[in-house]
């Protein structure tokens, strides 16, 4: 019971802090590359009531993952139109992933503070955080995914041709009914599973100083 409380008080932390870190960062890197657009409609802006919907909020809660508003942008306001277009896309992942370092880190801090004290909040934490790691995570390889109207599929603009680019993208909302279909099925569970996996690992490496200054704390004491 505990374990399902932990769960769902997490998603809604996600929706009310990662998702409007998520589109906040689509906005502020467009902004910084030259177009103002997001920035116009108010996107810029760390209120969630900026950025979720209804139905994305709801599947987030209830199902684990979920969607934003997606932040206008207007590609021509780029000096290098493809190249923002893409790093605009790829802003709204990378704060995931960052977002889920530290959130590794600091379960990594309360673990070893719930070894050292055998407080039960720790330990809370601690799962807390690991869970926040995971979903971030997941949101991340989620919308790397070169589907449209997903982050990758905007990627996709710097591999094809313009004129290809966009007649793919007049088919958006056919391939997110696609994609619904395929999460629903389970048919790309083992090829996320495997990316979320390997990037978990990766970060568990790249977090090691943490656990070597926490054995140093612990030896000393």
């Amino acid at each position: 019971m505990t374990d399902k409380i932990i769960k769902y008080a997490i998603r809604i932390v996600i929706l009310l802090t990662c998702f409007p870190i998520h589109e906040t960062a689509h906005a502020w890197i467009a902004h910084k590359l030259g177009d103002d657009t997001g920035k116009n409609y108010g996107r810029i802006s760390l209120n969630p009531f900026a950025h979720l919907t209804y139905t994305g909020a709801l599947a987030m809660i209830f199902l684990g993952f979920g969607w934003g508003k997606p932040v206008p942008i207007d590609a021509r306001n780029f000096k290098k139109p493809k190249l923002g277009f893409a790093l605009s896309a790829l802003a709204g992942p990378v704060s995931n992933l960052i977002l889920a370092y530290i959130a590794i880190c600091l379960a990594k801090i309360f673990y070893y503070f719930y070894v050292l004290k055998s407080v039960q909040l720790f330990f809370y934490f601690y799962i807390g955080f690991q869970y926040f790691t995971l979903i971030n995570i997941s949101l991340a390889i989620f919308n790397l995914l070169p589907i449209p109207p997903l982050d990758g599929s905007r990627i996709l603009s710097l591999i094809l041709p313009e004129e290809k680019y966009f007649s793919l993208m007049k088919y958006e909302r056919y391939f997110f009914l696609a994609l619904v279909i395929l999460l629903f099925t389970g048919i790309l569970d083992k090829p996320l599973q495997l990316f979320q996996n390997t990037t978990i690992s990766t970060m568990n490496f790249l977090s090691r100083w943490v656990d070597s200054i926490l054995k140093l704390v612990l030896i000393k004491g």
